[in-house]
């Protein structure tokens, strides 16, 4: 239940438009309070006056989660796979992973951190 959970609240914050604030901030509730600031602050530059996005992301899973641990009730997981990025003209695509901590009851996301992989690592397999 953990696992599905946090597959689909990581899917949900990391797959949005450029412009649409909603489209962004529809995950939050997933989260907890502190760890939807952490996660917002790595946006910090990349929103308009709004707190819409400039760019829009999209991450698509390679494989599903792999579970790394559990501790306290808290399900630490990775998810592979391939996060695109566009503005306006503009594409990058990366080999990525998605590094989820998720638990606690409600459950939510207590952390959420996009790795991007280059070369032989293994963290995005």
């Amino acid at each position: 239940m953990i696992i599905a959970f946090a597959q689909k609240a990581a899917m949900r914050a990391v797959n949005f438009n450029q412009g649409d604030i909603a489209s962004l901030n529809h995950a939050g509730a997933d989260f907890t309070p502190e760890a939807w600031k952490a996660f917002m602050k790595h946006f910090e530059g990349f929103l308009d006056k709004t707190g819409a996005p400039i760019f829009s992301s999209s991450f698509v899973p390679s494989k599903s989660a792999t579970v790394l641990g559990q501790e306290n009730g808290i399900v630490h997981l990775r998810i592979p796979g391939t996060l695109t990025q566009t503005q306006n003209q503009s594409r990058t695509t990366y080999r990525a992973a998605l590094e989820v901590y998720a638990g606690g009851k409600p459950i939510k996301v207590h952390h959420l951190e996009q790795i991007t992989c280059v070369g032989a690592s293994t963290a995005c397999q």
